[in-house]
């Protein structure tokens, strides 16, 4: 059971560096484009922010991947393609139970599970604020003051 809790915890570590890299990137985009276009038709407002969300989904399937890589790893599941299903499915809390893990490492699900929902959280704030900055964006460019927050 210690050994779950480690090996969980690094890899909620792990997954957090993943998503503080794909934020830091992502974010710093968004700002850099809308300084750089006076673009403030609907069409680019709305694909640069379709980017934005895809980005930040890249960053999921990585996760995804490597929960899955370290359950094969592991010897907690037997292919890699079982591995893939099997986090995908837990790190979106959908919990099927089609796959289960064994006694041995089923505590560390459980960590995947609270690690997806807290990533699908942070990625959910952000796109937020990606609506709020193309929303901002739009108005400062047609001259009318930002909506008031």
């Amino acid at each position: 059971m210690h050994f779950e809790i480690i090996i969980g915890s690094a890899m909620i570590v792990v997954t957090t560096l993943i998503q503080g890299v794909f934020t830091m990137v992502g974010v710093e985009y968004m700002r850099d484009y809308a300084d750089r276009h006076n673009q403030p038709a609907l069409i680019w407002s709305t694909l640069r922010l379709a980017a934005f969300v895809l980005w930040l989904f890249l960053a999921t399937i990585i996760e995804v991947w490597v929960w899955a890589v370290v359950y094969v790893v592991l010897g907690a599941l037997e292919s890699l393609e079982t591995a893939v299903y099997f986090s995908t499915v837990t790190f979106t809390t959908l919990g099927f139970g089609d796959i289960v893990l064994d006694d041995e490492w089923r505590l560390l699900s459980s960590f995947e599970a609270a690690n997806g929902l807290l990533m699908f959280g942070w990625s959910t704030a952000l796109v937020f604020v990606g609506v709020q900055w193309t929303f901002e964006n739009r108005a400062l460019h047609r001259g009318k003051r930002p909506p008031h927050r």
